[in-house]
């Protein structure tokens, strides 16, 4: 099992506007690398995100090249703050592909929980728009494939 975990797109300031949208930039960016992703073949089978409009676009506009073969939906648990262990448990009993869109430091804390079984020492940086991939092996251990972020794809 694959688990593609995003950060969500670069979003407006609450100042500018309290619902968050992405930026044009956050869309061009995640744009990019969704088409990336395509390119490279990666499959997933659903798409979660946190409910959160920033997280919504991203996951969007990822659906859009990508077409997960079970759609796109909100999830509970996946809000900043949220437990990482809620979701950790949660993935035990998933075996399809899957892609979460989300936030720090809820993603980060994620990450660190499956690979090194502590969520408190932060072993990825995270970037808007980064995509970290997952693998959960037989015996159920996690490690890390790779990591995308979109500073390092070229511009088409």
């Amino acid at each position: 099992m694959r688990l593609y975990l995003v950060q969500h797109g670069e979003a407006r300031r609450e100042e500018e506007d309290p619902s968050r949208p992405l930026t044009e930039g956050g869309r061009i960016e995640v744009e990019r690398v969704a088409e990336f992703l395509a390119r490279a073949g990666v499959k997933v089978d659903r798409i979660l995100h946190s409910g959160r409009l920033r997280a919504a676009q991203t996951a969007e506009i990822l659906a859009r090249h990508l077409r997960p073969s079970k759609g796109v939906e909100g999830a509970e648990g996946l809000d900043p703050l949220a437990d990482p262990s809620i979701w950790a448990g949660r993935l035990r009993e998933v075996d399809e592909d899957l892609m979460i869109v989300g936030h720090l430091p809820h993603l980060a804390k994620l990450a660190s929980l499956l690979t090194f079984g502590n969520p408190e020492p932060q072993i990825i940086e995270f970037r808007y728009g980064g995509v970290v991939c997952l693998e959960r092996k037989a015996s159920g251990s996690w490690s890390i494939l790779w990591i995308i972020r979109p500073d390092i794809i070229p511009s088409r």
